[in-house]
């Protein structure tokens, strides 16, 4: 069955469910509606990691493999504290421009017979006349907000603060950088996303914001001070804020958003319009394609919307669960910084990886420390064990044949 399907906001979940609406039937009339000019995208770098990339080369494997062509990868973790260093392996890290993966999406959605249309300003008072009206304009989106006593929206305000920049220095791997000041700790989180730039959180409490200046600083100012704070790690290079953007460049505290429901007659929220989990975990934008994928499987598999509806909001509502708890935990972690900050850097650092653990709270640092690492090792041992005792087995057995 034919439905026409208009998305409000071309970000990767507008985009992403175009793509994969059209691929499930070619005859399906879409459009996506952009209120900034094409290629004017706030932001700097998109992270995700090899699990997402493999569901994108399930689900659409043209769009996978060119933004795997264009992504950049890491294996590893980075901690600088004080004049100290600490590596540790991890699981692989992509990192890409957002103007580069917005583009991918859109030249592939246009390939497959979608209306990209930018400068398109599409309000609550006139929704375009479609089948399905998808809000994927972000944590402020107009349209959920008109609504929002019937969605039942909260949003939760974190303690600390944060500013998005970009650099010209090229990080090796997602790099911390944690450095004191007289105010506090200020902390900085990076990741390369081409070979020219990488992206660079700079956090802090409000409290260190305020004594710095920085909370009262022009930009300009503001940027000095943050490249000498962090001139070790940025081994000379300069931050750029985003402030050619409309947004301009400011500090602000993380909104952590949530629902009751996702949608309203014929609109459904996707993305940040639905949910947000704190930047610290860098789920954003695969949690926006996952809801993608769920809401075209669920218009695959019921003809009648609001059935599919009810699915989509059923089935990502639970997968969100585990995400959004550790979301929470991450953030707490940061605003809890001194707990941590004082341990040798090796154990800090392998805290701060078990940042969305429910118990590190309530456990002293040193002491969950010590029974992580214990728990590895008996862990090591039964893989050890498992992959030992069939070759034993072997050799015993072999040698009774002789």
């Amino acid at each position: 069955m034919c439905v026409k399907v208009a998305c409000v906001g071309g970000g990767p979940a507008g985009l992403y469910l175009s793509i994969l609406l059209k691929r499930q039937d070619p005859s399906h009339d879409i459009t996506v509606h952009e209120r900034d000019p094409e290629g004017s995208t706030y932001g700097w770098g998109v992270t995700y990691w090899r699990g997402l990339l493999d569901t994108l080369h399930a689900h659409d494997p043209e769009s996978a493999r060119a933004l795997d062509a264009h992504s950049v990868r890491w294996n590893e973790g980075v901690a600088h504290v004080r004049d100290l260093t600490t590596r540790h392996p991890g699981d692989q890290g992509f990192g890409i421009g957002r103007h580069r993966f917005l583009e991918i999406l859109a030249d592939r959605a246009r390939a497959l017979g979608v209306r990209v249309e930018y400068e398109r300003e599409t309000t609550p008072d006139h929704l375009p006349d479609s089948d399905l009206v998808v809000a994927a304009d972000g944590v402020g989106s107009a349209l959920r907000t008109r609504h929002a006593g019937h969605f039942g929206t909260e949003v939760t305000t974190g303690r600390n603060s944060y500013i998005w920049l970009g650099t010209t220095k090229v990080f090796d791997s997602f790099t911390f950088a944690f450095v004191e000041t007289p105010h506090g700790w200020i902390w900085c989180y990076g990741y390369p996303f081409d070979d020219r730039r990488s992206t660079c959180v700079v956090e802090c409490a409000p409290e260190t914001l305020h004594g710095l200046g920085l909370d009262g600083a022009d930009e300009a100012d503001g940027l000095a001070l943050l490249e000498k704070l962090f001139a070790v790690v940025l081994d000379g290079h300069r931050l750029i804020s985003r402030s050619c953007a409309r947004r301009g460049a400011q500090w602000l505290n993380f909104r952590t958003l949530t629902n009751r429901t996702w949608s309203r007659d014929n609109l459904v929220l996707v993305g940040d319009a639905a949910h947000t989990t704190h930047y610290s975990i860098g789920a954003g934008t695969t949690l926006a394609l996952e809801d993608a994928i769920a809401l075209a499987a669920a218009l695959r598999e019921h003809a009648h919307v609001p059935d599919a509806l009810a699915r989509y909001e059923r089935e990502r509502k639970a997968a969100l669960l585990s995400t959004q708890s550790a979301a929470r935990y991450s953030a707490q972690w940061y605003e809890n910084l001194p707990r941590y900050i004082h341990l040798p850097p090796e154990r800090m650092f392998a805290l701060l990886g078990q940042r969305h653990s429910p118990l590190l709270p309530y456990v002293p640092p040193q002491l969950y420390y010590r029974l992580d690492r214990a728990a590895g090792q008996l862990e090591a041992l039964r893989r050890l064990k498992r992959w030992l005792g069939p070759r034993l087995a072997r050799t015993a057995h072999g040698r009774t044949l002789k």
